[in-house]
C-alpha cells in the first residue's frame, strides 16, 4: 500500500518505521547515483569536444585553409592560385612553419601590399585583364631578420641534438654489413663500419640524428638499392656483390635527402655543403693570395699493423710498432731492401693476415684478433716474415682496408736507391736507329722469333 503524500501523524508507530525505513533506502541509492568516484576533467579544446589528433598541419597566410607540413608545396600552390602571393627562395626558410605562421599575424594587421611587392601581369592589357601577384621576399629588411632569427633557432637547436648524441652512450645499433651489434657511444658503430667494411658517412662529429640516418640507410639496403648509384637489384647478394666491385660503399653526395644530417649544412643561410666547400675552393684560389707563410697540412693519422694505435706521423707509428709489437719496419725495408710497391705489398699482406686472425710467421688461425695479438706477444712473431716469394705478390697490390692511410706515408727516395747501388745510378744508351733497315736484320727479336719457331 501506498504511503499517504501528505505529513502528519501515522496512526501506528509500525508504519511510521516502516516508512522512515524504506525513505532512507530510496535516498541512498539515488545519493550513490551522484557519486563521483574519478577525477574529472574540462574539455580542452575549445569547443568542448575532443577532436582526433592528426598530422601537424599549417593554416595559409591569408584565409583559414590548412596542409600538412608535409605538404609544402601543396599550400604554397594554393597560396599562388587563390591570393596571388608568391614566397622567394622559400628553400632558404629554416622553419618553414613558424615564418607563415608570423607573415599570417602581420597580414591580419596591415594589409599585404605593405610588405610584399606588387608584380604586375599583363601590364600591356586593358586595365580589367591585367592581374598582380604579392612577392614575398628578403629585400624586405623585417622579412631579412625573420629568416635569420629562424636560422640561428634552428642551428642552435641542431648542435644542442648533436652534443646529446656526442655524450650519449646508451646508443644501441647493428651494423648494416655483419649485424654485429653495439651499444655504447654512435662512434663504435660509426668507426666499424669505417675500419671493417670501408663504408664511411663522415667524422662522428659531424653527423646530427644519427638514429634517422642509419634507419634511412638500412631501408634502402632492405629494399635492395645501393646507396650510391641508388640502382635497384634482383636479391642481397648481387647488391653485396655490386657494392664492393664498384666501390659503392659510400652515400651519393648529389642526394639532397642526406644533408639534414650533416651540420655543415645548417652553418649558413640557405648554402649546401657544396656552396660552403665552393667559397673555400674560391678563397685558396684567389690569385690576389699569395701568402702561404701560415699554411699547415693537417696530419693523417696512420694504423698499426697490429692494433688500433694511430700516429700523425709514420715515424711515431714505426715507434710503436718496435716498443709494443717488436716490428721494426725501416730496419725491415733497410735489410731487404724494399723498393715502394714491395712496401706496399708487404703492408697489404700482413693488414690482410690480422685482419684474417691468422699468424703469418706460423700459420696458426686465432679466434679473434686479440688472440693474434697475444700470441704475436708471446711468440715474438711479429718480425718473423715468411719468404720474400710468399707476399710479393701482385695481389697484394690492392690495399685491404680503401682508406689505409700508412701506404700514403710509405716512401722511396732516390737517395735511398742511390743508397742501396753501390755503383750509382744504371746508365741507359738507346739504340743507334741511322741504319735502321741493318738494325732490323740484327734485332734481338728476329733471333727470338726463329727460335720460337725451332721449338714449335
Amino acid at each position: 500500500m501506498a504511503a499517504p503524500r501528505t505529513q502528519g501523524a501515522a496512526p501506528g508507530g509500525e508504519e511510521d518505521g516502516d516508512r522512515n525505513r524504506s525513505g532512507a533506502g530510496v535516498a541512498s541509492s539515488e545519493d550513490s547515483k551522484d557519486c563521483i568516484l574519478e577525477p574529472l576533467s574540462l574539455p580542452e579544446s575549445p569547443g568542448g569536444a575532443s577532436s582526433p589528433e592528426g598530422p601537424p598541419s599549417v593554416p595559409c597566410i591569408c584565409c583559414e585553409d590548412r596542409f600538412p607540413v608535409a605538404q609544402q608545396d601543396q599550400l604554397l600552390k594554393h597560396m599562388i592560385i587563390e591570393h596571388k602571393v608568391v614566397i622567394a627562395d622559400v628553400r632558404l626558410v629554416a622553419d618553414f612553419p613558424r615564418y607563415i605562421l608570423y607573415w599570417r599575424k602581420r597580414f591580419a594587421e596591415r594589409p599585404v601590399t605593405d610588405f610584399c611587392s606588387v608584380i604586375r601581369i599583363n601590364s600591356t592589357a586593358p586595365p580589367e585583364e591585367q592581374d598582380h601577384y604579392f612577392l614575398l621576399c628578403d629585400v624586405l629588411p623585417e622579412d631579412r631578420v625573420l629568416r635569420e632569427e629562424l636560422q640561428r633557432q634552428k642551428l642552435k637547436g641542431i648542435l644542442e641534438q648533436q652534443q646529446r648524441e656526442r655524450n650519449d652512450n646508451s646508443f644501441h645499433g647493428v651494423c648494416m654489413f655483419c649485424n654485429e651489434e653495439f651499444l655504447g657511444n654512435r662512434s663504435v658503430l660509426l668507426n666499424h663500419m669505417t675500419r671493417e667494411h670501408a663504408f664511411n658517412i663522415g667524422l662522428p662529429d659531424n653527423i646530427v640524428n644519427c638514429r634517422e640516418f642509419l634507419c634511412m640507410l638500412q631501408k634502402k639496403l632492405d629494399n635492395l638499392q645501393c646507396l650510391y648509384c641508388e640502382k635497384t637489384f634482383r636479391d642481397r647478394s648481387t647488391l653485396r656483390d655490386h657494392m664492393r666491385k664498384k666501390q659503392h660503399r659510400r652515400i651519393n653526395p648529389r642526394n639532397r635527402e642526406y644533408d639534414q644530417f650533416y651540420v655543415i649544412n645548417y652553418l649558413e643561410l640557405g648554402k649546401s655543403w657544396e656552396e660552403v666547400q665552393l667559397e673555400d675552393d674560391r678563397e685558396l684560389l684567389d690569385p690576389q693570395e699569395e701568402d702561404w707563410s701560415d699554411w699547415e697540412e693537417l696530419p693523417v693519422a696512420a694504423v698499426c699493423l697490429f692494433c688500433e694505435k694511430q700516429a700523425e706521423t709514420i715515424e711515431k707509428l714505426c715507434v710503436h710498432m718496435e716498443e709494443a709489437h717488436e716490428f721494426d719496419l725501416p730496419k725491415i725495408k733497410s735489410e731487404l731492401g724494399l723498393n715502394f710497391y714491395q712496401q706496399v705489398k708487404l703492408v697489404n699482406f700482413i693488414r690482410r693476415q690480422v685482419h684474417q686472425s691468422r699468424c703469418y710467421g706460423c700459420r696458426a688461425r686465432f679466434a679473434s684478433r686479440a688472440d693474434l695479438r697475444a700470441h704475436l706477444e708471446e711468440a715474438k712473431h711479429a718480425a718473423l716474415l715468411p719468404a720474400l716469394e710468399t707476399w710479393d705478390q701482385p695481389q697484394y697490390y690492392f690495399p685491404t682496408y680503401e682508406n689505409d692511410s700508412l701506404l700514403c706515408t710509405l716512401s722511396d727516395s732516390e737517395s735511398n736507391l742511390a743508397a742501396r747501388e753501390p755503383g750509382g745510378g744504371v746508365t741507359v744508351i738507346s739504340e743507334d736507329t741511322s741504319q735502321l733497315h741493318a738494325l732490323k736484320r740484327s734485332s734481338v727479336l728476329n733471333q727470338l722469333l726463329r727460335q720460337e719457331g725451332l721449338r714449335s
